[in-house]
């Protein structure tokens, strides 16, 4: 069974994947039926269940706060909607399925004909069973989704609709946890808020960030850890515009989303491509025993493009399986059935790793620069009594006596060896252990 442990200097007890994985879709589960927008109750609802799990500080933004090149927008809020036919019986119901309304729609009572309630009707042609997500964040406008084979059910008729939201001065809400190290240096992670009941995207995202904080929580930490749980592109925006002043602090980072799928896990790399998370993930990924991608960046995709936009150039990157990708995003059959809970734990366990190696990538130097040190008189070469190091322990304790000249950290070695990160961290510690190394 593959197991996990706690980062840091320590070593924890290990972590069942299985059971990680249930409740990784448990909570999935508790967050599905919310009705989340960019603003609003149902994104302050989210974050009260995640602050019921984590300890996160809430920050409410007004409306009409510029941020950058945008404008925190008016909050959206709604109660119900449904079109009904003349017989008053429930074609289309908001109750059933949040989808079934453009998100920030304006507020419509009226009755009209099919022909010009129609205008306002979208669906999927290609997948008539399934309901699309759309949005209308920046223009007044309203409509309905709905399955293709609903629409064709549709007589030429009158239909009474009604959306009863409210759109109107208020707030855009976002969430931080926080949690301290040794060093001011902080690792950024980030999980958008903002879709309604579209599970692996991006409750899945919610869902890995929640518990790895929690994981995290209480650990004796070499960096501080920022989860930040914003609607997607505003929240990022209005977040970045508020910390500008603080952002230096970021060493590195990433995005989490559609998380649960069941596709091999990706990694898209920051802009610049080289960054300490950007090695940190190949490492981990490569040497993890399962398919895996490696993405280029592009201005395209998730909240990777704020953090990464040129004005501030952060090594940010996206952790995600599919990402957009799979012909169920932004539709209905993004659903519970979706999101695997194996592929939720594996996508934890790769985030974990990856912090567990941010955490012990240091730097050392050899105490015998001159000639290898003999390493048959400390017990760390083959002996006849004993339990004696295997040949790849041996090949791994040369390659970091060779290299630990105070230049190159364990995740150099590894790059440069092909040796995987964890055996020469635990080679590190055997010479460690014999006084052979010292950290920088």
């Amino acid at each position: 069974m593959e197991t996990v442990e706690r980062a840091g200097a320590a070593r924890f007890a290990p972590i069942d994947p299985a059971g990680l994985g249930s409740q990784l879709h448990c909570f999935i589960r508790e967050l599905y039926p919310i009705c989340r927008s960019i603003t609003g109750e149902g994104l302050r609802k989210t974050l009260r269940r995640i602050g019921a799990r984590i300890p996160l500080a809430v920050t409410e933004v007004p409306t009409g706060t510029p941020v950058f090149d945008w404008t925190v927008p008016r909050e959206w809020n709604i109660r119900d909607a449904y079109i009904k036919d003349s017989a008053g019986k429930t074609l289309v119901d908001f109750r059933c399925s949040n989808l079934h309304v453009v998100n920030y729609s304006v507020p419509v009572r009226e009755r009209m004909p099919l022909a010009a309630l129609k205008q306002h009707l979208f669906t999927l042609p290609d997948h008539p069973h399934w309901t699309p997500y759309l949005t209308s964040y920046y223009n007044d406008t309203w409509g309905f989704c709905l399955a293709h084979e609903r629409l064709l059910e549709m007589k030429d008729a009158e239909y009474e609709v009604v959306i009863d939201s409210s759109l109107e001065d208020g707030a855009l809400s976002y969430g931080e946890c926080f949690l301290p190290g040794e060093r001011s240096d902080e690792v950024l992670i980030s999980a958008h808020t903002c879709h309604p009941s579209l599970c692996n995207d991006n409750l899945s995202g919610i869902a890995v960030a929640v518990f790895l904080a929690a994981l995290l929580r209480g650990a004796s930490l070499r960096y501080s850890y920022r989860f930040l749980f914003a609607p997607g592109t505003i929240g990022t925006i209005t977040w970045l515009a508020l910390h500008e002043s603080r952002v230096s602090d970021i060493k590195g980072g990433f995005v989490l989303t559609c998380v649960g799928d069941r596709s091999p896990c990706t990694y898209k790399k920051s802009r610049l491509g080289n960054a300490e998370i950007d090695r940190a993930f190949e490492q981990v990924l490569r040497h993890a025993g399962l398919p895996y991608r490696i993405q280029e960046f592009s201005p395209s995709g998730f909240d990777e493009r704020q953090f990464c936009s040129p004005g501030f150039d952060l090594p940010v990157g996206c952790f995600m399986r599919a990402g957009s990708g799979y012909a169920e995003n932004h539709t209905s059959a993004d659903d519970l059935d979706l999101v695997s809970p194996s592929a939720l734990a594996e996508s934890l366990l790769r985030c974990w790793t990856v912090i567990d190696l941010l955490e012990n990538n240091r730097t050392y130097i050899g105490r015998v620069q001159k000639c290898e040190p003999q390493l048959s008189k400390r017990g760390l070469y083959r002996t006849l009594g004993g339990r004696a190091p295997t040949g790849e322990e041996e090949n791994a304790m040369r390659w970091v006596l060779n290299f630990s000249d105070g230049e190159n950290s364990l995740l150099d070695i590894a790059e440069r060896s092909g040796i995987s990160f964890e055996i020469l961290r635990s080679a590190a510690e055997a010479l460690l252990r014999s006084e052979l190394l010292r950290a920088t």
